[in-house]
């Protein structure tokens, strides 16, 4: 006699949150339990190329800034490579966790600016920088990028901005840049939302 096998059900999908900055940047959230705040430090001390600093807001569709989110971000360095996929500066991660302000919503972050990298058939992507969201409310991370204002050219050329229609959706992507700073903002909802990826 053949038993059928019994599976278990899919158990019902949960947002993150409402308190996914304690568990996930718990000393921005006053929680002293880690020696070394995971995420903190995204270019380290000898990175090579141009320091910038990136704020931003993540909005919901009413308007209103987002303050639960936690934001992944990952880049190369200034030279087009990622940590673990080639030669790379001592203390170059690449990787950090970023939350904003619990009041104003304004999140701020410093690293160096990266170079273009080699896509996977060969083609070369203009300057990133790759964010992933989680917060109460979302069901499943979103992915997006950041691009710079101040790199016309290789945005033009780039094969992922190139999927994407032109203006309102592809500004979607791209900081407004002021020197070394860059502006980006991420719309959760409505006619200006931000360009998500299924990653």
């Amino acid at each position: 006699m053949v038993q059928k096998l019994q599976y278990l059900k899919e158990t019902p999908s949960q947002t993150a949150g409402p308190f996914v900055h304690i568990g996930l940047a718990p000393g921005d959230a006053g929680f002293d339990i880690y020696r070394t705040e995971l995420g903190r430090d995204i270019a380290g001390p000898e990175a090579q190329g141009t320091p910038i600093t990136v704020t931003g807001q993540v909005i919901d569709g009413n308007g209103t800034p987002v303050t639960d989110v936690l934001i992944e971000v990952w880049q190369a360095n200034a030279a087009g490579v990622f940590a673990g996929a080639g030669e790379v500066e001592p203390g170059f991660r690449g990787w950090g966790r970023v939350i904003p302000d619990f009041d104003s919503g304004v999140f701020r972050f410093e690293t160096v600016k990266p170079g273009a990298v080699a896509g996977p058939d060969g083609r070369m992507m203009a300057p990133h920088i790759t964010f992933w969201l989680v917060a109460r409310g979302i069901n499943v991370g979103l992915g997006t990028r950041m691009y710079f204002g101040d790199e016309a050219a290789a945005n033009a050329s780039d094969p992922v901005l190139g999927l994407i229609p032109e203006p309102p959706r592809r500004q979607t992507l791209i900081a407004t840049a002021e020197g070394n700073r860059y502006h980006f903002d991420i719309r959760l909802q409505g006619d200006a939302e931000t360009v998500f990826f299924d990653i």
